[in-house]
């Protein structure tokens, strides 16, 4: 793997950079970047859903360790939290950010400054943090990273509510995508996020990235390098669906896929608005949930 180039390298050599920046970037003046589809004119400063006009915001960035062991290694995964989001669960564990809106709003040239940073600071990688809704402004950045000489892989962290049309704009572009699939039933996701489109719409977004990037490929020291690795949060009473979740993954992407079958559920934000919510899994359901995805043939980080 020494010889690794990341994807994005030769799609601005071949100029398709350029295209995709304009591309994403007039998408803008009606925004239906997201499955939200606004339609607001973010470019003038009007603000929908992620109440994000023409620049994005950042919250913090730097060396994170507490991400998976492929993507932290030694020096850390670099993480870029974008403030706002899409999908707004009402349980969120950084309910300040999403929802409350903490953080700064940043030029594109100051998130490449950030991936210089990070990069310089030894980090494995670089992490875009909820970025669905900032797609635009993620890909001019880069364009400006790579004048500075950016080269390490970039991963794409998201709640899964992406739409395809959007994705194929990250194609040649993004080297890890790290979906959380959330729900697979229909009302828990309208309950909790006002989208009873996800379990559809994730289901799609996973396929598209699979489809970009396959699966999981890492270097001789185990760090990830490019593919797919798939989040699931273990929710209270079943309610992620994780039979199904796991089902999917294994039938409709792969057998090899790299699943984190994640146990940090607790109330946060507005759980307590459904009873459910309100306190955190039991070891066994989570016990069951390891279980689950093994039955079904995953590959468990």
């Amino acid at each position: 793997m020494s010889s690794f180039q990341p994807a994005y390298i030769q799609t601005s050599e071949s100029g398709r950079l350029k295209q995709k920046i304009q591309a994403a970037r007039n998408i803008l003046k009606s925004c239906t970047l997201c499955p939200r589809k606004c339609k607001i004119n973010r470019l003038t400063g009007e603000t929908g859903v992620c109440k994000t006009g023409e620049k994005a915001w950042v919250s913090s960035f730097g060396p994170h360790f507490g991400e998976e062991r492929p993507l932290v290694g030694h020096s850390g995964s670099g993480t870029i939290f974008f403030t706002h989001c899409n999908l707004l669960c009402i349980f969120c564990q950084n309910y300040d950010i999403s929802h409350q809106g903490d953080g700064d709003e940043v030029s594109d040239e100051t998130i490449a400054e950030m991936m210089m940073s990070l990069q310089n600071s030894g980090c494995h990688n670089i992490n875009f943090v909820t970025p669905s809704h900032v797609v635009p402004q993620i890909l001019s950045a880069v364009e400006i990273a790579i004048g500075y000489g950016l080269s390490v892989p970039l991963i794409y962290n998201t709640g899964a509510y992406d739409n395809v049309e959007t994705l194929k704009f990250l194609d040649g572009v993004i080297d890890i995508y790290m979906p959380d699939f959330k729900f697979w039933d229909t009302e828990v996701a309208r309950a909790t996020c006002n989208a009873g489109d996800y379990p559809e719409i994730a289901r799609l977004a996973v396929k598209e990235m699979y489809r970009q990037t396959g699966d999981l490929t890492m270097d001789d020291s185990g760090i990830a390098r490019r593919g797919l690795l798939v989040r699931h949060l273990v929710m209270p009473d079943g309610l992620a669906g994780t039979r199904e979740v796991m089902r999917f993954i294994a039938s409709e992407i792969s057998t090899d896929t790299y699943v984190n079958i994640m146990s940090q559920y607790r109330p946060c934000g507005r759980a307590n608005e459904i009873d459910v919510l309100n306190r955190r899994p039991t070891r066994i359901e989570f016990d069951t949930a390891l279980e689950i995805a093994k039955e079904e043939g995953i590959h468990i980080l």
